[in-house]
Order: structure tokens, then sequence, then C-alpha cells
């Protein structure tokens, strides 16, 4: 195992803060956390703080989703239905645009952003026997562009659209479906395209810009699927790995982050007893040409975040920097002994 030192660090002041999504912008690394906030840190000196910061105003802070990397423009959602627009250029940060939210709002859980199309779409909690996909146009955001009650019958915790076929939208239940929609189709009925039968989705999304998703459940399976797949078997896993905490001898997985083109994934696995964070390789060609965990590359970051679960990792690969968010209420930066 080839591992990283902890070279950098910062604590959130309030107590039982949880460190929820750290994302990487233009300007540096965005992060949300559990004490409402949003900020901005340079990812190089995190114990500078925060360069800037902002309290939120959705009552529970529960996603986050870069819709301009480039532009540093960063969307944030939670429990009272509304979605928030933030640009990081502006100092201080301002609110571009807030969206959603009504008389009877229904908690937001996901989020997922297409710039190219200028649409926003976000998942809500189960309500009043109702789980909704909602997207807007940022165009014309007064109003929504489309609402969507049928696809999943309970709380929808992943959304993506897909980076090349920005009309395909992928979505994630606690209902255990994992389904994929075309939203150039207005009849509801025959919208979605594909359905894999997964388990309670935790996290999921595109591997790559071709067919293939990884989905991952909330009690540890992993498993990738193709949505392209036309056997007889349709529906069934291109690789399942079964028990992830099994098969990497672990307590979570934590995330998996795509790497574009053809360079698979890293997918993030930790043990709090052992106060250990590992960062697998997922690639093509492993396992006789198909799809595997690389066990000769993986990065161990030892001491991690304590006995506390990592929530979310980033890498920087031209600078050799690692970043992570956790429980503990802390962002650590790591790089090569």
């Amino acid at each position: 195992m080839y591992q990283l030192t902890a070279v950098d660090g910062y604590k959130y002041s309030q107590p039982d803060t949880y460190v929820l999504e750290i994302l990487p912008v233009a300007t540096g690394l965005t992060a949300i956390a559990s004490d409402q906030t949003l900020s901005l840190f340079d990812p190089t000196r995190l114990n500078a703080g925060p360069l800037k910061q902002i309290r939120t105003n959705h009552g529970n802070l529960t996603s986050a989703k870069v819709y301009d990397a480039a532009e540093s423009i960063v969307c944030t959602a939670g429990e009272n239905g509304t979605v928030s627009i933030w640009d990081f250029r502006t100092n201080p940060i301002k609110s571009a645009m807030q969206i959603g939210g009504n008389t009877n709002p229904t908690p937001i859980l996901s989020l997922a952003t297409s710039s190219p199309t200028t649409t926003l779409a976000a998942g809500t909690e189960l309500a009043n026997h109702q789980a909704s996909i909602l997207l807007w146009d940022l165009r014309s955001p007064s109003s929504l562009k489309i609402q969507y009650s049928e696809i999943h019958s309970d709380d929808i915790t992943e959304l993506t659209f897909h980076p090349v076929s920005p009309n395909l939208l992928l979505s994630g239940s606690t209902d255990g479906l994992l389904s994929i929609s075309d939203t150039l189709i207005i009849d509801e009925d025959e919208l979605v395209i594909t359905t894999f039968n997964h388990g309670s989705i935790h996290h999921a999304g595109f591997l790559n810009q071709g067919t293939e998703i990884y989905a991952a459940s909330h009690d540890e399976k992993f498993a990738l699927y193709d949505m392209s797949d036309e056997t007889p078997e349709k529906g069934s896993a291109l690789l399942d790995m079964g028990d992830i905490r099994e098969v990497m001898e672990c307590q979570y997985l934590a995330n998996v982050v795509p790497k574009w083109g053809d360079a698979g994934a890293v997918v993030g696995v930790g043990s709090q007893d052992q106060e250990i964070f590992q960062l697998v390789h997922l690639a093509k060609g492993v396992d006789n040409g198909q799809w595997g965990l690389d066990r000769d590359s993986i990065v161990g970051l030892p001491g991690a975040h304590g006995q506390e679960l990592v929530r979310s990792f980033v890498f920087y690969d031209e600078q050799q920097l690692v970043v992570t968010g956790g429980e503990d209420g802390c962002i650590k930066s790591w790089r090569p002994t």
C-alpha cells in the first residue's frame, strides 16, 4: 500500500459539526457543513481557514453540486425546499438566485446540474406519499420546467446528468431503484428507459462518457451496471461485488469519484476502528479485461479522521494532493511522504 501523510487541515469551531461535502471549483475548494455554512478554502492552505463563508438559509443543508466549475458557481439545497445558486467570484459570496420553496415545501435531498443545457434537477424526500424530481431551466427559473412524481416511490437520494448526453438523468432512491430517464420525453409513463434494482441507493453515477454506471447502497452493496445492456439478463449487474466491506475488509464506502476518459474511478473506503481511509482504483482490464478493483495501487491515508467517518474526498493530480472532509468537523490535505 502506498501511503500519504496529512500535511494541513482546518477544524470547524462549532462542536459536533460534520463536513458534509467538499467540491473543487476554479477559485478553490468549496465545502458544506452541518452548521449550515457554505465555505471556500484554498486547498493548499487549509489552516488559514475559509477564504469566504456564508450561512445558508435552507433550514437544514442537505446537498451541494457544482453548476459551473470554471465560473465557480455552486448550488445548495435543503429541508425547506429551496435551491440557492452561489457565485464564488463575488466578495462576499452572494446568492445569484434562489428558487423553489412554497407554502408547503418538501425537503430536497439531492441535486444535479447541467450548465450546457442550463438545467437544474432536485430530488425530494417522500412526502404525502410522493417523491418528486423537479427540473428548472435556469434561464426562466420562476416556474418549474417539469415535475416527475412516478419514477420513484421513496426518498430520492441521488441525481446526476450524463456528461455527454445531458438529456439523460440518472436517479436513485431508497425504494431500491436506479433509473435512467430521457428528459426530452414529455410523457412520464415513457421517459424511463432503463431501471436497475440495486437496493436503497446511497451513491450512484456515470463511470465515464459512455453507458456504465456505479451504484452503492446504504448497506454497502456495490455494483456496476450497463444501461445499454440488451441481453436476456437485462437489468443484471455488469459487476456485482456484493458487500464492499467484505471485499475490502473495511467498515464503509464513502463515495466514488470518476476519473473522466477511460481512467475508471477512485473508490474511497474506510475503517473507523483502524482509523484508516483508502483510495482504490476501479479500472477496466484489472480482471481479464473486465472491471475490477486494483488492489496493487491502493493509497492509504493512515489516521484518516480518527474514529469518525470520511464523508467526501477530492484529488488534485497536478499538485499530488488529496483533500478529505469528515464527521470530526475537519478538512484535511494529504501528500506523498
